[in-house]
C-alpha cells in the first residue's frame, strides 16, 4: 500500500535566513520543543516507510512566508507536495496566490484557529476574501482550513457562493465526539458532507478524540466514511506537531483503521491526498 501523508511540518534550524514571525504573535511551543527540519522529515518517513507527504506551512513559527516550504520541494520534488499560508482578506491575496503557485506549491491554507490563536476567528467569509475564493474556483486550487466547528456555517456561505472549490478540512474541523453513535454533537460536520467539494483531514488528533467518552474509533470511522466515502478523507500524522516519532503516529492510524476495508485503508492513507494535491502521486513511483 502506497502512503501519502496529508499533514506535515517543517522547522528550520537557520532563523536568520527564516526568521520567526508567527500568526497570532507567539510561536507555538511544538515547534521549540521538537522542531524537524526538511532533512529530518525525510529521514522520518524513510524508518516510517512513508513515500510521500505533504508539507503544510507551519504558520504559527512563519506566518505567511511560506519560502521554507518552496525549499523543502526543491531539495525533494519527488517527495513532497507544499501548502503555503494565505491571509485571504489581503488586497494582494490573488497575487500572493499566483506567486506561491509560481514556487511549486500546490494549494493554500487559511489558519483561523490553532494553539497560538484558541479559539475561531471570526474573519473566515468576509466578503473581502472572495476574489481569493474566486481565483482557487477558477483555477481548481485546493484550498485547507484549520478551523473550528464554530465555523462551519461562515464555510457553508463562502461554499454557496462557491460551490466548486475544494477543501481539506485539518482535524475533521475538531469535532466534538465524546457522545458517542450517532455523534449528535457533530451532526454538522455529518450535514456538510452535501458539499462534494469537502474533504477531511483525518489527523491522530482526531482518532484519539474518537476514543474519547462513549465513542469508538470505529464507530466513528464508519459514521464519516457512510457519510463522505473514503475518497473523501485524508490521513495526517501531523508530524512534529504531535507528540510521537512518525513510525509511531502511522503505527496508530493503520491500526486504528484495521476496522476498514482495504480499500478504504488504501484511499485514505494515500489516495485520496494523491487525488486532492496530484502533485503527490508524481513521485510515488521512484525508483
Amino acid at each position: 500500500m502506497r502512503i501519502t501523508d496529508s499533514h506535515t511540518h517543517v522547522i528550520a534550524p537557520d532563523t536568520i535566513q527564516y526568521p520567526v514571525s508567527p500568526i497570532g504573535g507567539r510561536q507555538s511551543e511544538w515547534s521549540k520543543e521538537h522542531p524537524v527540519d526538511i532533512d529530518g522529515l525525510v529521514c522520518a518517513m524513510d524508518e516510517a516507510g512513508i513515500d510521500r507527504a505533504v508539507v503544510v506551512q507551519a504558520s504559527t513559527v512563519y506566518g505567511h512566508d511560506n519560502r521554507y516550504v518552496v525549499e523543502a520541494l526543491r531539495q525533494h520534488p519527488d517527495r513532497f507536495a507544499g501548502v503555503y499560508s494565505l491571509d485571504a482578506n489581503a488586497a494582494d491575496a490573488v497575487e500572493k496566490i499566483k506567486y506561491w503557485q509560481d514556487q511549486g506549491l500546490s494549494g493554500f491554507r487559511l489558519f483561523t484557529t490553532g494553539t497560538t490563536m484558541p479559539g475561531q476567528g471570526d474573519w473566515l467569509g468576509r466578503e473581502d476574501s472572495f476574489p481569493a475564493w474566486a481565483h482557487a474556483e477558477e483555477h481548481n486550487i485546493p484550498v485547507c482550513l484549520q478551523m473550528t466547528m464554530e465555523g462551519l456555517p461562515a464555510l457553508r456561505a463562502l461554499l454557496d457562493h462557491f460551490p466548486r472549490v475544494r477543501v481539506l478540512l485539518d482535524h475533521c474541523a475538531r469535532p466534538e465526539l465524546s457522545d458517542g453513535a450517532p455523534y449528535n454533537q457533530a451532526q454538522d460536520l455529518f450535514d456538510l458532507a452535501s458539499y462534494p467539494g469537502v474533504h477531511l483531514k483525518l489527523t491522530n488528533r482526531t482518532l484519539a478524540m474518537a476514543a474519547t467518552g462513549q465513542s469508538t474509533p470505529a464507530a466513528f470511522l464508519k459514521a464519516l466514511v457512510t457519510a463522505y466515502g473514503a475518497e473523501r478523507i485524508a490521513w495526517g500524522s501531523n508530524f512534529p506537531a504531535a507528540q510521537g516519532t512518525l513510525t509511531e503516529l502511522l503505527a496508530t492510524a493503520t491500526d486504528t483503521l484495521s476496522s476498514l476495508d482495504e480499500t478504504e485503508r488504501a484511499l485514505i492513507l494515500g489516495g485520496t491526498s494523491e487525488k486532492f494535491y496530484p502533485t503527490t502521486a508524481r513521485g510515488a513511483d521512484r525508483g
